[in-house]
């Protein structure tokens, strides 16, 4: 939802019925993930994908009778083949998608969700998308870390919902979730689509080079909050780095260090030391090795550079284990000369790195081309 978040408050805040297809479960080679959004507009107006185009037509038609009835709809496209090519889901992949209207009566918290958004709080959107009673799809509970507003029908469902959608916020994460019809764990009838609306993940670019620009602008499209710090003022400007939410002067290792104690770094932090400079890189890596638990430590550097920094880790005292989390020299082997072409190396390999890549041409391989953990499998969670 995020992707057509304003358009979507916009017709929420003139009084119109708009309609919103999210993608709730996907099988195989599905080509958008969980999470993705559509929005028909009351003027007919799209705006979002869910899948680059394969089921958009159907999805659009579906969206305007959704519209002018007012009644959701669970769908799923790609269910065999000659249904996938029916709609142009000639991937192979199977999409559930949910299509829902969207009203301040339908979705009174909304307002109050888009809030949540624009200032990076964690907040997620527990919908009805499965019930044996009607009435009940659709209905939102809006989950935060310490409590939640809405109701999916009954305060049983709600507690059950609430506490098991936290953990997918505090991991980012999206998710279907089976119930009983009146929220028990042990029981199906009720599924549950968790949108989760996590801060964007952080990027810390140690080393205020030119390399340092390319990569947060670079970062910054990927849904990166950037941070570059360097100890050299006259380098460390936010002139030079204007894709950068913030450019800090000061000690990187200070700098790092401070952050993990604030506890305003976490295990979707990535870590990037650009500067080469073992009196900057030693006592950088020494924090983030071993103070926190981030998704990608990378540092820049020849394969000299790299085995002399190892060397002065290791007298530092660092384990071989803490040494083998760190990706040096940085980046994937792509034949990078230029800065933008060297991020676009070593953006490849924090991909690569988050959702387990080979970082091989695809040409080469036979194996799936999406990753993920869940493997579009909805959740039954917890027992009671």
């Amino acid at each position: 939802m995020r992707e057509v978040l304003k358009p979507l408050v916009a017709g929420w805040q003139d009084g119109a019925v708009v309609g919103l297809a999210t993608v709730v479960r996907t099988f195989q080679s599905a080509p958008r993930p969980a999470g993705a959004s559509m929005l028909v507009t009351a003027d007919g107006e799209v705006v979002g994908s869910l899948s680059g185009g394969c089921v958009e037509g159907a999805v659009y038609d579906l969206a305007a009778q959704v519209i002018e009835h007012g009644v959701p709809v669970l769908v799923r496209y790609g269910i065999s083949d000659d249904e996938a090519f029916s709609v142009g889901l000639t991937c192979g992949g199977v999409l559930d998608v949910f299509v829902e209207p969207v009203s301040q009566q339908s979705f009174p918290e909304l307002a109050e969700v888009e809030q949540d958004i624009a200032v990076s709080a964690a907040v997620g959107v527990a919908t009805v998308i499965e019930h044996p009673d009607p009435s009940r799809l659709g209905r939102h509970l809006i989950i935060r870390p310490h409590g939640s507003d809405g109701d999916l029908g009954s305060e049983r469902a709600n507690r059950a919902v609430s506490d098991d959608a936290r953990g997918l916020l505090a991991a980012g994460s999206n998710s279907t979730l089976t119930y009983g019809p009146d929220g028990e764990r042990r029981g199906e009838g009720m599924r549950v689509f968790v949108n989760s609306y996590a801060p964007r993940p952080r990027m810390l670019v140690f080393g205020a080079i030119d390399f340092a620009a390319a990569l947060a602008r670079l970062a910054s499209f990927l849904g990166y909050r950037v941070t570059v710090c360097d100890a050299r003022a006259v380098f460390a400007t936010p002139a030079r780095f204007p894709e950068a939410e913030e450019v800090i002067v000061g000690w990187p290792h200070r700098y790092l260090a401070e952050q993990v104690t604030a506890g305003l770094v976490d295990e979707r932090t990535v870590i990037c030391v650009l500067t080469h400079d073992p009196k900057f890189d030693v006592p950088l890596l020494e924090v983030a090795l071993t103070r926190g638990p981030f998704a990608y430590i990378g540092a820049m550097g020849s394969r000299r550079t790299h085995e002399d920094r190892l060397t002065r880790l290791r007298e530092a005292g660092l384990a071989e284990t803490d040494l083998a989390r760190l990706h040096s020299p940085i980046g994937l082997d792509l034949g990078s000369r230029t800065p933008e072409e060297t991020a676009v190396s070593i953006a490849a390999e924090i991909i690569a790195e988050r959702w387990g890549g080979s970082g091989e041409p695809l040409s080469r391989l036979a194996d799936r081309i999406h990753h993920d953990d869940l493997d579009g499998q909805s959740l039954s969670v917890g027992r009671d």
